[in-house]
């Protein structure tokens, strides 16, 4: 049966209020190794497990929601309406994105964000739109995309201007880099499972109506707020660590 288009999907946000659970995890325990209040490795074992699962949850959702908004829209007859507001949304999170890049610069100087997750979504609502069409088809070039991205790793070139695309000079860093190769595959790959999964707006598999739990309801508002828990959740545990007497110094 086909779901009322005003329906949400209470499982996609419950994934979606896990990955922002995790991510504050993840990002609490950067900020501790950061400003050496613990020593934590971060940039590899588990937590750097704990980092690219949450990146790939939230992606892979990123383009199931994307297949989902755009069944919506066709259902309702307002496929046009959709193109003019992903444009739109690509350029709100665009413009969120290069305030981002600004204030890492301002703030934390070497390692600013000059291509992170919030760039990588604003681009790939606009460079995903071609591929809804693709359907199903999408996992097999989005899995064409994982691989060539980890191939382009190994590549260096002695400029930054491709650094959208994966290709980086030697020595660059940044505390957040998700370029288009491999992590725009992710989102594509997200894109077929919503083929799969929701073909038409309903659901292929049968699940249990959890959407009364207090838990899921809790996560699944999370989930349906994350972008503004990701541009406020930094800042307020930076100003909590400082209340709490943690001397600040930016690496």
């Amino acid at each position: 049966m086909v779901e009322s288009p005003t329906v949400r999907f209470w499982e996609v946000d419950l994934l979606r209020g896990v990955a922002i659970l995790l991510m504050v995890l993840y990002h609490l325990v950067y900020d501790l190794n950061y400003f050496a209040v613990y020593d934590i490795d971060v940039s590899s074992g588990f937590w750097l497990a704990v980092a690219r699962l949450t990146a790939s949850l939230f992606l892979l959702l990123v383009g199931l929601s994307l297949t989902l908004s755009h069944s919506r829209a066709r259902l309702l007859g307002q496929e046009d309406r959709f193109r003019l507001r992903l444009l739109k949304r690509s350029a709100w999170i665009l413009s969120l994105a290069l305030g981002i890049t600004i204030v890492t610069y301002l703030f934390i100087g070497k390692g600013f964000i000059v291509f992170g997750v919030l760039h990588l979504i604003g681009l790939s609502l606009l460079l995903a739109y071609p591929f809804l069409r693709l359907q199903r088809a999408s996992i097999i070039l989005g899995l064409l995309y994982i691989l060539l991205g980890i191939y382009l790793q190994n590549i260096s070139v002695s400029f930054p201007w491709l650094l959208w695309l994966g290709l980086a000079p030697p020595g660059f860093y940044s505390v957040d880099y998700f370029p288009v190769f491999p992590w725009f595959g992710v989102i594509l790959v997200g894109m077929g499972l919503g083929s799969l999964l929701y073909p038409g707006y309903r659901r292929r598999i049968a699940v249990p109506d959890l959407a009364g739990s207090p838990l899921v309801r809790g996560l699944a508002f999370l989930g349906r707020n994350s972008l503004a828990i990701y541009l406020v959740h930094q800042p307020v545990m930076i100003a909590i660590l400082y209340l709490s007497g943690v001397s600040l110094t930016w690496h």
